[in-house]
């Protein structure tokens, strides 16, 4: 069975290959950079699936080729475009890996985390009046991860303006997530936990609107363990960054909830 899969796909490859206009099939297997243009050429038509099939060809047969390393980063926007988010994100981490150095690296790295941004659920937001902070945004982090190391590391990067900007919605997104699990620890008396997780988002997501929540979350919880000092310490930091330290009122903080939740 293994060996007619194989073969099938040899056949498809090579009846794919024939059907090049112009460029005989061993010409074209043999040249990578006659692979290159006609993959690019049909990504450039917007046909996606032809364009991955020649960037796999061509990677395949010359692996070492300059054209197959620029292809590689060409197969990656391919994936993303034909939706195959798996595919893009582990052709994006396979490039990182095997190319630390390559000058084109942050663009790898700003396709990881295109890719990432893009599975997170606004939908459910903007369609069910769903707060989604309350789900663990493991895209969330790994799309903030992926651009937080792209503007790091290549700040004058021609995707850093672009990744910055979707830094600052994943930023909120991370910080919400990590105050409702710090106010649902104060809620049921985790005090410990309820400062670790404020803690780490005053020190991880800074600028956040929540923040503020957070240092209210850290007063009230060490007041409850007895630290007077310390509750007095968070609540100074509080004035001095956002005025009166009372609660967020409803506007600041709407409550959202949908007859249909279940989580």
């Amino acid at each position: 069975m293994r060996f007619l899969t194989l073969t099938m796909a040899a056949l498809a490859a090579t009846l794919m290959l024939a059907g090049c206009g112009g460029t005989s099939t061993r010409e074209l297997i043999s040249n990578p950079d006659l692979l290159y243009e006609r993959a690019k050429r049909a990504a450039d038509a917007g046909n996606y699936r032809d364009a991955i099939f020649f960037y796999e060809q061509l990677e395949a047969r010359f692996p070492f080729s300059n054209a197959a390393r620029q292809g590689q980063l060409d197969l990656m926007h391919a994936y993303y475009r034909n939706r195959e988010p798996e595919s893009a994100i582990d052709q994006a981490d396979q490039f990182i890996r095997e190319n630390p150095t390559h000058p084109r690296i942050d663009y790898a790295y700003y396709i990881k985390g295109l890719v990432t941004f893009e599975r997170n659920p606004n939908f459910l937001e903007r369609w069910f009046n769903a707060d989604l902070s309350e789900r663990p945004p493991i895209d969330a982090l790994e799309s903030f991860q992926a651009f937080q190391t792209l503007v790091q590391r290549f700040p004058e990067s021609e995707y850093a303006g672009d990744a910055r900007q979707r830094m600052i919605f994943l930023r909120n997104r991370l910080a919400n997530y990590e105050v409702h699990v710090a106010e649902y620890y104060l809620k049921r008396g985790a005090y410990v936990g309820a400062i670790n997780r404020a803690k780490y988002a005053i020190e991880n997501y800074d600028g956040a609107p929540q923040i503020r929540r957070a240092l209210e979350v850290m007063a009230q919880a060490y007041t409850e363990l007895g630290m007077p000092e310390l509750a007095e310490d968070t609540r100074r930091v509080l004035r001095a960054n956002y005025g009166s330290p009372d609660t967020l009122d409803a506007a600041e903080r709407p409550e959202k909830k949908a007859w249909w939740k279940f989580w």
